[in-house]
Formats: structure tokens, sequence, C-alpha cells
């Protein structure tokens, strides 16, 4: 089989055809793959029926892999979280938000299949943080590039949501002890590829450190809408057996909330980064 790389929109996004990630794939897969995410920074397979094994060990061929503080995940594969909308409120996933920048490494990215979908909506959008940027003017960009921001896991798993049993309670104590609220920079550098991008999400970021409140606020808000505008996005309607592989670094994404009372079940593993600068 011969990997095919098809770009899908002038900011991001591409299919992936020609291998099966179900399978041990070859390093020159790997490192084809791993040049396309730097380029298209979202990627999908069609037609991929993998198992929660398979799915860790491919993201594992691309950093150590994360397990989710709240979550559920699959028993024998804790690597893989499950968003079961039959088992878990997953509303805090209809939002544009980048996964786990309420960590000091937040995810490098993350490969989510899909289980089981309704028969229409439940679209997944991604947007590209290095699009959001350069769209910006000079001054804005030279401004905050060198500002910081506050990044606070219960802005996306609040108490009231996520602590509803005595279980549940105990695991988000735990997780905001584990976690409590950390700065990264509003302007991110891309660690391989060296090109910037807006880092601050709606899921997460509560403030701008620098800036008064007011101004904290006025600006996240002009930054929210920028980032997600329709020429910086992309969206997938999925298919069952549909897999994403995407760069967290420089994206964020949106799971649209449209399709209850139907079920819908994905899963995802998340791949460890680094510090961002």
């Amino acid at each position: 089989m011969s990997l095919t790389i098809t770009p899908l929109s002038p900011a991001l996004g591409a299919q992936i055809s020609g291998v099966d990630i179900s399978r041990e794939i070859s390093a020159a897969d790997r490192d084809a793959i791993e040049q396309a995410l730097l380029q298209h920074q979202v990627l999908f397979f069609r037609d991929q029926p993998i198992t929660p094994e398979q799915q860790a060990r491919f993201a594992a061929r691309f950093g150590d892999l994360h397990i989710h503080p709240i979550y559920p995940n699959v028993p024998d594969t804790p690597q893989v979280l499950v968003l079961d909308t039959a088992v878990t409120d997953v509303r805090d996933n209809a939002v544009w938000h980048t996964d786990v920048t309420f960590l000091p490494t937040p995810a490098l990215g993350a490969v989510l299949s899909a289980k089981q979908l309704p028969a229409f909506g439940g679209d997944t959008l991604w947007a590209s943080g290095i699009a959001a940027f350069e769209a910006l003017s000079v001054p804005l960009r030279e401004m905050l590039d060198g500002l910081t921001a506050t990044h606070d896991f219960t802005k996306s798993f609040p108490l009231e949501r996520f602590g509803t049993t005595a279980e549940d309670l105990a695991r988000w104590e735990a997780t905001r002890r584990n976690n409590p609220p950390l700065s990264h920079p509003v302007v991110r550098t891309h660690p391989v590829s060296g090109r910037k991008a807006l880092f601050v999400n709606e899921g997460f970021t509560t403030r701008i450190n620098e800036l008064s409140e007011l101004e904290s606020e006025a600006l996240l808000k002009l930054l929210f809408a920028h980032a997600t505008r329709p020429e910086f996005s992309i969206r997938w309607r999925w298919q069952e057996n549909d897999v994403a592989f995407w760069d967290n670094r420089v994206t964020q994404h949106f799971a649209v909330d449209d399709y209850r009372p139907n079920r819908r079940v994905m899963h995802r593993a998340t791949i460890l980064g680094d510090a961002p600068f």
C-alpha cells in the first residue's frame, strides 16, 4: 500500500489513505504521518476499525500517553478514554478547546476513533492557531507575543457537573489539587516547526495575566472569536471507524452537541507533549 495525503482546506486538514493503522506501521509511514501532521495539523483516516490496544499502540509511536483524571477509560487499556454520551456528561467538549491545557505539559496530540455515531449530527470542528495568529495585524501580534494566560481545569470541569457522587467528588477534588491553575504563553512557538500560534482557548483559559480584568476579558473575547473564524477551521462529518489525529499544540476543536437523545461513543488516546514556550 502507498500512503496518500489529500489536503482538505488551506488552513488545516488532510485525509490519509493507503495505511492500515490497526497494524504495526513502518518507520517510513510513521515519519510521513508525522510530517503530514506538522504541515496539515489535523489528519483523517477513513475505515480504520481499531481496537483500544491498537489505538494506544499507534498513538504511542508519537509519544508517551496520558491517562485522563476525570473521564472513564477502557479497563484493560487505561490510556484510551471513553467519550460516551450514555455514560458521561460531555458538554465540555461542545466548546472550542485545546485538550488538557491545565497541565504543565499539555498534549502533543490526540488520536480519536469513532465507535458509535448518531444517524446524523455529532460533527467535530478543528481550527488552526497558526492561521489565526498569522492573520492578526502586526501590532497585535507583537503585543500578544510575550503575554501569558491562566488555564484552569475547573472552567471545563465544574464541580456541579463532575462531582455529583461521592466517588466523582473525590476524583474531582484530587484532580483540582493535582492541577492548580497555571500559566502558558498567549502565543506558543511550535517546538518542531518553529511557527507561532495562538494558545488560548475558551475551554480552559480564564485571563491574560499582565492585563487588568476588564482588558483581559475584552481581549480574550476577541481572540476566542477570531481564532475560530470559518477560514481558519475545518468541519469533519464522522463515519463509523473514522480516526482523527491532531496536533494539539497549534489547534483547538469543538464537538457539536446536536444529536441528543441519540448516542455517540468515541475513544481517545492522548499523547503527552512538552512545556509551551
